[in-house]
């Protein structure tokens, strides 16, 4: 009796304890704390924190010792300002740009109210009267801030406190002057398309045409400026321009303003047809060098081209084909040498990512990183000491290390081989942040020196780790095996709370499988999967072909027909599960969000019944209603490959899907549309296939806030405890 008192106590508790795990997770109660990344200062010897949203701090890297105070909204009087969302300093450092009121119009571009603060007079003053201000930049000589408003650039003259504007052709719908389209913002990832000669002389933009472009339009519920009655009796409208697959994308030309002549100039490119993407320009160190690197319709083609500003020729200096396509990332990882003699880039040519020397007439000079591995991030070339710094995949793709390498060739590993490690070097590449973490590990964040030498922890999440660790759920564990394709495939399973090899669960897999993603990383990740664990389910992750980090063959063996491989693979998870002893073949259920809710229905459509249940978030289900920077990256233009698109639409597969579904979307998703589900839906009910629906009413398609998160996750928990 008092045994079975004890177990029921001990139950109790074990319960009581998890009661709120699910909310916990949502809530975001074991997301490592991560610092604000330390801004390197000139000298190399201080950085810059943004402390409480009100002040900017400089600290010794050494040491950690306050400095000095360079900015406070309390040392100013009559401070218009009651807090900042973020800053720049100019390049002379003397001065710096806040802002506040920020208003995102998509994922990523936003507008902003800037202001002006001179450190040595403590002087603020708005950057511009004439309304909100979007990604200004300061010159080299720190005399002339650039921004875009309204889809115009100006130009502010700091020693004069003039406005000036440089393109006046902005206009909704039609151009763009410095600032990206839509999909340009998402799919090439930047939000600033316009840049300053070495000498403050030239600034260098892209001019967007998108008049061609198709409109898309959704609805918007409810009235956000109703207060408590948020009842819109006539729905309004959000309109802008989305080309999707095969659709017109916007004209683009890159031009250079020079303000002493009050010109304008475009630099010839090559294809009189404008049909190319321009997703980044850059100058090297000369003002008489801008580079533009273009990327043809299929993007399986990059040109590197040298531009003269003053005559508007272009030259070719590199050019990377590729039988699949051309990551655009890797444009982002190179680096000019300082006499302009040489520059670094990242190249996948022997089939792995690794990092290159090259002469400015583009001429390989050498190889620099060699091996059946991929280099994930290159942080520079110091060129002091003559030393590159990278992350990299080499001891395993599901880890990350920072690697050096000198002129001799001599590698040095600066971590300590377990877990994922992200670098942040300082201005003169003396030391660098070290963020690591691991499946059990949360983050911890440590200044280290050039050479690797910790020379103090700056947070070691050392709460997070003993709050988690007192629930005392199970550990993730690694494993792989092999496919009947002969494909080995990386994964980590999640077992129940007190699991019992002499019992059956039930599992579920959860998965993302879009082009170079990764879910398998030893990567502190606290999601549902935990909680789901309490619930004496099995919870399994699998990255399958197409992921990331085994070299371009794996990562783009899926080209022209995404989602088939992803899928096969999903399906040989399944199969893999159901022999083990411990797992209920019988209930294994698979979900995924986006690319990972369209392999969900994919996986539950292949006519074979291995779900049992799938939850699939805004999926695409057609890749024809996709944009055309992603899809026909990976796709081509449906033009080209037609069967591709048929083959790869689970639009066709309704009438073969299997399992118990709930498919979930944001009524406002502007990147998904809701379109895709809404057809979908269509033919699962022409095919007399029943599923469950929920949608969330104006949410795009990340479904923030604190309550819907909530109940989305409740959501779907409680379909699968009825349904799996």
């Amino acid at each position: 009796m008092k045994r079975f008192t004890f177990i029921f106590v001990l139950t109790l508790s074990v319960q009581f304890s998890f009661a709120n795990l699910l909310y916990d997770i949502t809530d975001g109660k074991f997301r490592a704390k991560k610092i604000e990344t330390p801004r390197s200062m000139n000298d190399g010897e201080h950085y810059s924190l943004k402390v409480n949203d009100k002040s900017i701090v400089k600290y010794n890297y050494k040491t950690g010792a306050t400095v000095d105070t360079l900015f406070s909204i309390a040392q100013i009087k009559n401070c218009p300002l009651k807090s900042i969302s973020g800053y720049e300093f100019s390049p002379n450092e003397m001065k710096i740009l806040v802002y506040t009121n920020v208003k995102y119009r998509y994922r990523r571009t936003f507008t902003a109210d800037y202001y002006l603060y001179d450190i040595k007079r403590k002087e603020l003053e708005p950057l511009s009267e004439n309304g909100a201000q979007e990604v200004p930049l300061f010159s080299p000589d720190s005399r002339y801030v650039a921004f875009a408003r309204n889809n115009n650039l100006f130009m502010k003259k700091l020693d004069f406190k003039t406005e000036i504007a440089i393109t006046k052709d902005g206009a909704a719908g039609k151009i763009i002057n410095g600032t990206p389209d839509w999909v340009y913002e998402e799919e090439f990832e930047a939000t600033r398309h316009f840049a300053w000669s070495p000498d403050s002389k030239l600034l260098a933009f892209i001019k967007f045409n998108e008049s061609d472009i198709p409109e898309f339009s959704f609805q918007l519920y409810k009235n956000q400026a109703a207060g408590d009655d948020d009842i819109n009796l006539y729905p309004s409208f959000q309109k802008f321009k989305y080309p999707k697959a095969g659709e017109n994308n916007s004209k683009v030309s890159v031009c250079v303003y020079d303000d002493f002549n009050k010109t304008t100039k475009f630099m010839q490119l090559p294809d009189a047809d404008q049909d190319f993407y321009v997703p980044r320009i850059r100058w090297t160190n000369s003002a008489e060098q801008l580079v533009i690197y273009k990327l043809n319709r299929n993007q399986n083609r990059l040109d590197m081209l040298m531009a003269n500003p003053r005559s508007t020729l272009t030259k070719l200096i590199l050019r990377q084909d590729d039988k699949y396509y051309v990551d655009y990332e890797n444009i982002d990882l190179m680096q000019f040498t300082a006499d302009n003699q040489f520059f670094y880039a990242v190249s996948e040519k022997d089939g792995f990512r690794h990092i290159y020397q090259y002469r400015m007439n583009g001429t390989v000079v050498k190889q620099i990183t060699k091996g059946n591995w991929d280099v994930t991030d290159f942080y520079g070339y110091d060129e002091a000491k003559k030393v590159i710094y990278y992350q990299s995949a080499e001891i395993s793709p599901m880890q990350r290390d920072i690697y050096a390498i000198d002129a001799k060739e001599k590698k040095t590993r600066l971590t300590n081989g377990n877990g994922t490690h992200s670098a942040g070097f300082n201005s003169k590449f003396t030391c660098f942040t070290d963020d690591a973490s691991g499946i059990n590990m949360p983050d911890v964040i440590t200044l280290r020196s050039e050479t690797g030498l910790q020379i103090r922890v700056l947070e070691n999440n050392s709460v997070l780790k003993q709050e988690f660790s007192a629930l005392q759920l199970p550990s993730k564990e690694f494993f792989s095996f092999t496919t009947s394709d002969n494909v080995k495939l990386n994964g980590w399973m999640l077992k129940p709370v007190n699991f019992d090899v002499n019992k059956k669960y039930p599992v579920l897999q959860v998965q993302y499988s879009g082009p170079n993603s990764q879910e398998v990383l030893d990567k502190w990740n606290i999601g549902w999967e935990y909680y789901l664990a309490t619930k004496d389910y099995v919870v399994v992750c699998v990255d399958g072909r197409g992921t990331g980090a085994r070299g371009s063959e794996f990562r783009k063996c899926t080209y022209q027909q995404i989602g088939i491989f992803e899928a096969r693979d999903q399906v040989e998870t399944a199969k893999y599960l159901a022999m083990q002893s411990y797992i209920d073949k019988d209930r294994i259920g698979i979900w995924g969000w986006s690319y990972g809710g369209t392999v969900t229905l994919g996986s539950m459509s292949t006519g074979e019944q291995i779900f049992k249940a799938g939850i699939a978030v805004a999926p695409v289900t057609d890749w024809r209603l996709y944009n055309t920077a992603y899809t026909e990256r990976f796709m081509r233009r449906p033009q080209e490959n037609f069967e591709g698109y048929k083959k790869t639409s689970v639009l066709g597969m309704a009438d073969k899907l299997n399992g118990r579904l709930l498919i979930i979307h944001g009524s406002a998703d502007d990147n998904v549309h809701t379109q895709n589900t809404l057809l979908y839906i269509d033919r699962l009910v022409e095919a007399n296939k029943q599923f469950e629906m929920q949608i969330y009413t104006d949410k795009n398609h990340s479904l923030l806030g604190k309550q819907t998160r909530r109940h989305l996750y409740t959501r779907m928990s409680e379909f699968l405890f009825e349904n799996l």
